[in-house]
């Protein structure tokens, strides 16, 4: 994939969610032809018991009758012995797809159990969080597992908390981040029990200067939860880190699995920034940011980079998957420029369109469907390999 330094147009006439919402669309169109299919298929098999017939769906009778013949002709050049073998499994095998070998649970060669919860139709269903709740207590997990379900922090961190010795299970003090748990056993966090959540809630906050993204502070500073704080009982965390003096998109949820999956370096979740910087950024700079550079802890490229403003040379905008610590910063600073301002315009396709400066929202129901499938539109589709 080439990558763009000509301008800044592509981040800045970003689509409206034109093709997000299309795509919805038709997930929905197909998600209702294929409930009303099943529900065709189950009236008709309502009907034919109640008529005391076998139901044999049509399409799957079809490829049986193939198959039939074709056994029938391979049957006739067959061994007598052989036939009446075979007859007898047949007679003893209900027909594929029938009723009977629905309530059998062999239709289609398939097993169904009848008793099984059946998993909520996509993530941000209101029964999403009570199916969630009950398939995590329902048998041992991980400690740190538990600890980021229980929307203390992530899991990561949650780990470290076990290594550190501020986790005890039961009474005892555990080190061990892989621990298994369940519901049942008795969860202490720094002095604090703890219990898995059943309600999960993501905020996008518009993150203002001066705030540090973290749960608290020793230094007593103010921080990102200080600005949601009313919006939600559940505790909330933030996802990622933000410097300081780094404005923009950050999302904040009780949701330790997807935090995970959106920090996690393999998904390469992209970012979009806006770089104010203190002189005009030549035209071979910006070549050099796309082409990569080297800093003290590795090579980096931005997936994308332009001007905001041909006019106004000293403001770019950055598209870059990385989660390297100051990453942006650093990138400008080892080519010799300084940072003024930082501003992250997206984050996994979430904007802060219609959010004021220290405002936040929750996420609507599509938005957290899209980030629990990890739409292509904020995965970096090209993965390539950085030279060492």
């Amino acid at each position: 994939m080439q990558k763009r330094t000509d301008n800044f147009s592509k981040f800045a006439e970003k689509k409206k969610g034109a093709a997000i919402k299309e795509a919805i669309r038709q997930e929905k169109r197909k998600i209702k032809a294929e409930a009303r299919a099943i529900g065709e298929e189950m009236r008709a098999k309502k009907k034919a018991q109640a008529r005391g017939e076998v139901y044999t769906n049509p399409k799957q009778s079809e490829a049986s009758e193939k198959f039939n013949n074709r056994a029938n002709k391979e049957d006739s050049k067959a061994p007598a012995g052989r036939n009446n073998r075979s007859a007898e499994n047949k007679s003893e095998r209900p027909a594929s797809g029938s009723y009977k070998a629905f309530k059998e649970g062999k239709a289609g060669g398939k097993s169904f159990t009848k008793d099984k919860a059946a998993k909520p139709s996509y993530p941000g269903n209101p029964r999403d969080a009570d199916y969630k709740a009950k398939a995590v207590g329902s048998e041992p997990m991980p400690l740190n597992k538990f600890i980021a379900h229980a929307g203390v922090c992530g899991r990561r961190e949650a780990a470290e908390l076990v290594k550190d010795g501020k986790v005890t299970v039961n009474g005892d003090k555990i080190f061990e981040p892989g621990y298994k748990v369940s519901q049942t056993d008795k969860i202490v966090v720094k002095g604090k029990t703890v219990f898995l959540q059943k309600n999960l809630v993501y905020l996008l906050l518009n993150k203002p200067k001066d705030f540090i993204t973290t749960a608290n502070d020793p230094q007593g500073r103010k921080t990102v939860l200080d600005l949601v704080k009313g919006a939600t009982p559940e505790r909330v965390y933030p996802v990622g880190r933000l410097d300081r003096n780094t404005t923009g998109v950050l999302l904040l949820t009780n949701d330790g699995e997807l935090a995970q999956k959106l920090t996690h370096p393999s998904f390469e979740v992209k970012k979009i920034y806006e770089v104010t910087l203190d002189k005009p950024v030549t035209k071979k700079d910006l070549d050099q940011i796309a082409s990569g550079v080297t800093l003290e802890d590795g090579f980096v490229a931005a997936d994308s980079v332009g001007y905001a403003d041909p006019k106004t040379k000293n403001v770019v905008g950055i598209e870059i998957h990385s989660g390297r610590n100051r990453i942006v910063r650093r990138i400008f600073e080892h080519l010799g420029y300084d940072v003024k301002a930082l501003d992250r315009v997206m984050f996994a396709n979430l904007t802060k369109k219609n959010v004021e400066r220290s405002k936040w929202r929750f996420l609507n129901e599509k938005e957290v469907r899209l980030l629990k499938f990890m739409n292509k539109s904020f995965v970096r589709k090209n993965k390539t390999e950085n030279p060492a």
